[in-house]
């Protein structure tokens, strides 16, 4: 396998993220949906202040589209499950912060209604989460411009792509670093973060999202991608061969009061 890491810049320092899916559709745990709203509340008014004051800024917090593609329409998913993405500088970091924020006076004043909810109304089903290592071609995160101005329209698509063996997971990151992440910068992707999934659920995989201004401007963008010259060049190499075993794309948008 190759060393290369193709625009990669070896002076950054990779970062980590927490990746969250609070699950709000009753199920097994609960008998009834979670309460989006006080979620909201907390994630708003307690959550992301307490964040910005350990120098931890521009988290996302986003709900889930569902998305025809055959019609180019979109609509709203019924009992969305909340997703929030957290950047640390460090492991450190983010040890300090998750063992800490919900003890903070400040945190558990403004978020005292989620954080002592009744029993018999909880305000999420269960919470699944990832801690994502940046990969060497995009070391930090690369928040879109049109993401900066904040679109109203703006769409996001999160795939994880699981493999079926630890070392053809190591296989598939290595084709990102070695062209596929350039390749999507140079096709105007938006390629905002991949990330190497180092705990968390359906492990072997990786998670990267893309995004644009709209669904049809992001669609159109997508479609470059497997007629390019680079796409065509790399699918067929021997060494990148049976590195996805399953690919599952997410349609995200981001909420009022998300800093993405």
């Amino acid at each position: 396998m190759s060393s290369r890491v193709s625009g990669a810049d070896h002076s950054m320092k990779q970062e980590f993220y927490e990746l969250r899916c609070y699950h709000l559709k009753a199920g097994e745990r609960i008998k009834q949906d979670g309460d989006a709203a006080l979620l909201d509340g907390y994630l708003e008014g307690a959550l992301l202040p307490a964040l910005a004051a350990r120098g931890i800024k521009g988290a996302g917090v986003f709900s889930e589209l569902v998305v025809d593609k055959k019609t180019m329409t979109s609509g709203p998913m019924e009992t969305s499950p909340v997703w929030t993405l957290v950047r640390f500088d460090s492991l450190a970091k983010f040890v300090e912060v998750s063992a800490e924020v919900n003890a903070d006076p400040k945190v558990q004043a403004a978020g005292a209604a989620y954080l002592q909810v009744p029993v018999k109304s909880p305000a999420f089903e269960r919470i699944d989460s990832w801690l994502l290592r940046a990969f060497a071609s995009m070391p930090h995160m690369e928040v879109p411009e049109f993401s900066k101005k904040r679109v109203p329209s703006r769409v996001f698509e999160m795939r994880d792509y699981e493999s079926y063996s630890e070392e053809r997971a190591l296989v598939k990151m290595a084709m990102f670093d070695e062209g596929e992440t350039q390749l999507m910068r140079d096709l105007g992707m938006h390629p905002m973060l991949f990330g190497q999934a180092l705990a968390g659920p359906n492990l072997p995989h990786l998670r990267y999202i893309t995004g644009g201004p709209d669904l049809e401007t992001h669609f159109a963008n997508w479609s470059k991608f497997g007629p390019s010259e680079g796409w065509q060049k790399m699918k067929g190499l021997p060494q990148y061969a049976d590195s996805v075993s399953k690919n599952t794309a997410r349609f995200l948008v981001p909420k009022m009061y998300s800093e993405i």
